[in-house]
């Protein structure tokens, strides 16, 4: 997906299909989140086959959906790639179980990842980061976006309990479940991509429970919490530890990767921000912030009414699909001024949504505001400039906006 929107041109609301997949992989769906901002806050789209949902893309509709479950429900799915098919592990998976559920297996999950606990950890991912980096240093061609989507493995992979032999294998099947039309990592048709990376990696957790069981050894990784995990009084079953061990592994391996790959490449094409950045250390905060708005990695999320919902000047019927546009919110000139401007200083670039909102707010952002803080500090130490080193490729999703390729060539910074 384009972050840097083209020139304006007409857009006919009509004639939009936001399941193209040719939008988000070499078009540019900003012109027209822009266009159903003004004109059709909420928007109706039906499928060839059948299939039909209600698109929210204000900032204060997005938070609104996304924010009270008793009008939107998650419990019948949160993606957008199972529209039509109602979420079979609904009340046992985290992301699609509702408070107060959701609220109890959440709370003890999220206490291991709270803005101290993952400050304890720091020094640890700054080490990986930099092993991270060192390849670019030589000065050759370093796909950063290719080689990003390892990195949350290699920050999070020991503190979930996953050793680093099966990293690789596991980064490929969550993107497999995130982006199963895109030929990198697709296995036969969607369906059966998303079939086949499902069961892997419910079966990876399954049986990483059971010799975890088997050897009786207790330690401190968020794989073996979830094993502790007591809602209402009573252990969770080895299917809903499977299934939220699932979703764990989802969220580590989605947003850290491509904001990073967007922020480079932002900064890329804004040379005045890596200058500013590099100047003035104490941005980088912000600059992290900045990067998640602008780049948005989970641009979607997916509910269904409850009952008959008004909402954007229209009705949506009981039990209808409704997605939240993250990517638009996060670009809404009432909530943002100069939204298309990516801009390190942005006073209120905290406020944006690309953790989702609500009681499903990312229970990893803490950690994930961390990797990126340190992403960018050790990047803007290290390096004095980078460029371009051949076309980026964007993911082909309308669920994760991303890269698959982002060539590049650094120069190391020169020292006083």
């Amino acid at each position: 997906m384009r972050l840097t929107p083209g020139p304006a041109c007409d857009i006919d609301l009509a004639d939009i299909d936001l399941f193209d997949l040719d939008l988000y992989t070499s078009g540019d769906p900003h012109p027209v989140w822009d266009v159903m901002r003004a004109k059709a806050p909420l928007h109706h789209q039906v499928l060839p086959d059948g299939r039909e949902f209600w698109s929210v893309t204000r900032y204060e509709d997005v938070c609104r959906v996304l924010g009270d479950h008793r009008e939107f429900t998650s419990e019948r799915g949160t993606v957008v790639t199972h529209l039509g098919t109602d979420d079979v592990a609904a009340g046992k998976l985290l992301t699609s179980t509702d408070p107060p559920r959701h609220t109890e297996v959440r709370r003890p999950l999220g206490s291991k990842l709270t803005v101290r606990t993952v400050k304890s950890w720091e020094d640890s991912i700054r080490r990986s980061i930099v092993r991270f980096l060192e390849p670019a240093l030589d000065g050759d061609t370093f796909d950063l976006a290719e080689r990003a989507l390892l990195l949350p493995a290699i920050v999070t992979g020991p503190l979930l309990g996953i050793p680093e032999k099966d990293w690789e294998e596991l980064v490929e099947l969550t993107a497999m479940v995130t982006a199963p039309s895109d030929p990198h990592f697709q296995q036969g048709s969607e369906a059966a991509t998303l079939a086949i990376s499902h069961h892997e990696l419910v079966t990876y957790v399954t049986e990483w429970v059971k010799r975890h069981r088997a050897t009786g050894g207790e330690d401190d990784s968020l794989l073996s919490h979830l094993m502790s995990v007591r809602p209402e009084g009573a252990p969770l079953t080895d299917e809903e530890i499977a299934l939220d061990g699932y979703s764990i592994l989802l969220g580590a391996n989605v947003t850290t990767p491509h904001t990073v790959s967007g922020a480079v490449h932002a900064l890329i094409e804004r040379p005045d921000q890596f200058e500013k950045a590099q100047a003035d250390p104490t941005l980088i905060p912000n600059l992290a912030e900045e990067a998640l708005r602008w780049t948005s990695p989970a641009c979607n999320f997916m509910r269904y009414a409850v009952d008959d919902v008004q909402i954007g000047g229209g009705t949506i019927p009981a039990r209808g699909a409704v997605v939240a546009w993250i990517g638009s919110a996060n670009r809404d000139a009432s909530r943002f001024t100069d939204p298309h401007t990516f801009d390190i200083t942005r006073s209120n670039a905290k406020r944006h949504v690309a953790f989702g909102f609500g009681p499903h707010f990312c229970i990893g952002a803490p950690l994930a505001r961390l990797t990126l803080r340190v992403f960018f500090e050790e990047l803007l130490q290290r390096f004095g400039s980078i460029e371009l080193a051949g076309e980026p490729q964007h993911l082909r999703s309308y669920f994760i906006a991303g890269m698959t390729h982002l060539p590049v060539v650094a120069q190391k910074r020169k020292t006083p």
